[in-house]
């Protein structure tokens, strides 16, 4: 495909890293299909071709022949390693498990999207939410239209999490209203709910007070959801960071530098992480029936003990791991590989992967393979794993253990996930 090749060039520079090659090529080389290549044709000089990639100063060229042709990138080396090295997994191992995202974001009905969820063999639950600080996420009907559509088009490989806005939630019809558009979601085929952190974060009553998620205006809501068994997914509260100041060795930082509005150590008239946990917890023993994944972690990330705890607790409690498998690595090991294998059954695995309107579909293609190659490592081996800059032993999970992370338990506590 010929295509403006310095444009691209520039873009994909932003996301390649040291284990990145780039390869200029006469038209006789062969081509290659690697899942992770990207091959672009360029019809120009040589020395023009050269001149743009050396200007730009960021990675290694390995000049192979001398006309004009394409250039390539690998997300790793692009030939063969002589010295022997630890074996490094494949997505094959990965796809194998027929692996769910339980927690991603695609607002984007792209052709390329569904060929890359076929040839993983793999499913996710897209996810809606409304934010209104977050562009894409303004508002929940456009959102659940697009993922009504995406499930559709890729023939229910990704799942449906419908959500409502709960900004009007003192006016006198926001329950009944809120079940009705669930309702209807259900009826289309949205298998969970999400709920987000503005609720303890951000909205408050007429009274001043902030809203909590186990506020009785919920009441009818959770019950109407837990009588279509349908799942909650609850985003509440955030890493315990949002309340300290800004730490550029923090995984958060660069959230917290760019969203001031959810960054709370600027806003220290609103709740504390733990009022809101607590909210939390008393509408898990509020609602026994209602089936709730609490994303992140369910924002108990820097211990797992915690998370253990609530287990114990609440019976109706799953984790996912979306955006925090980070917080695990940054634990010991040996203490987590031992809870994942005590709770097996409670633990979903989850990226918050996004694939917008405006996403590039070649990056985002690149990226969201490599987290899952990143995290697969993580999970499956007891090699070194690389997190910006940064190495961390893998687990080496059993495969029993593997399979109810990847698969297993998205389909126990998030029914028809695994649905055509």
């Amino acid at each position: 495909m010929i295509s403006d090749w310095k444009q691209i060039l520039v873009d994909r520079l932003q996301l390649y890293g040291h284990r990145n090659w780039l390869v200029i090529a006469d038209s006789a080389y062969p081509a290659q299909s690697r899942v992770s290549i990207e091959t672009t044709v360029v019809r120009e000089e040589q020395t023009d071709v050269l001149r743009e990639v050396f200007a730009e100063r960021f990675l290694t060229v390995v000049l192979i022949c001398l006309a004009v042709g394409l250039f390539a990138t690998a997300s790793g080396p692009f030939f063969p390693r002589i010295e022997k090295e630890p074996s490094t997994p494949d997505l094959k191992s990965f796809s194998a498990l027929a692996p769910i995202d339980a927690h991603a974001h695609v607002f984007k009905n792209d052709p390329a999207f569904a060929v890359m969820l076929e040839r993983l063999n793999l499913r996710i639950l897209d996810v809606c939410v409304v934010d209104k600080h977050d562009r894409g996420f303004e508002q929940a009907g456009p959102q659940n239209q697009t993922a009504r559509e995406i499930m559709h088009t890729t023939h229910g490989r990704s799942a449906w999490c419908s959500t409502f806005d709960p900004q009007d939630f003192e006016s006198p019809d926001f329950a009944s209203r809120s079940n009705k558009l669930l309702n209807d979601t259900f009826a289309q085929g949205a298998v969970a709910v999400k709920i987000y952190k503005n609720i303890g974060m951000e909205l408050k009553k007429h009274d001043g007070s902030y809203l909590m998620p186990d506020d009785p205006v919920f009441d009818p809501i959770f019950a109407d959801i837990a009588a279509h068994h349908r799942t909650v997914l609850a985003h509440i509260a955030e890493p315990i960071s949002s309340w300290r100041p800004l730490d550029p060795a923090n995984p958060d930082y660069s959230y917290y530098r760019d969203n001031s509005e959810w960054f709370m150590y600027l806003h220290p008239e609103r709740p504390s992480k733990e009022t809101i946990l607590a909210a939390r917890d008393r509408m898990l023993a509020n609602n026994p029936k209602l089936r709730v994944v609490g994303c992140h972690l369910g924002s108990m990330e820097l211990d797992v003990d915690e998370i253990a705890r609530h287990f114990e607790r609440y019976p109706n409690f799953a984790v996912d791991t979306a955006a925090r498998v980070i917080y695990l690595m940054m634990q010991p090991p040996e203490k987590v590989r031992a809870f994942l294998i005590k709770y097996p059954d409670r633990v979903l695995y989850g990226t918050d992967l996004e694939w917008m309107p405006w996403s590039d579909t070649p990056g985002a293609l690149s990226h969201w393979q490599q987290e899952y190659l990143r995290d697969w490592k993580y999970f499956a081996t007891d090699e070194w794993v690389e997190h910006e800059g940064k190495k961390y032993r893998g687990l080496k999970l059993p495969e029993a253990v593997l399979r109810k992370v990847y698969h297993d338990n998205a389909v126990h506590w998030i029914d028809g996930i695994d649905h055509d």
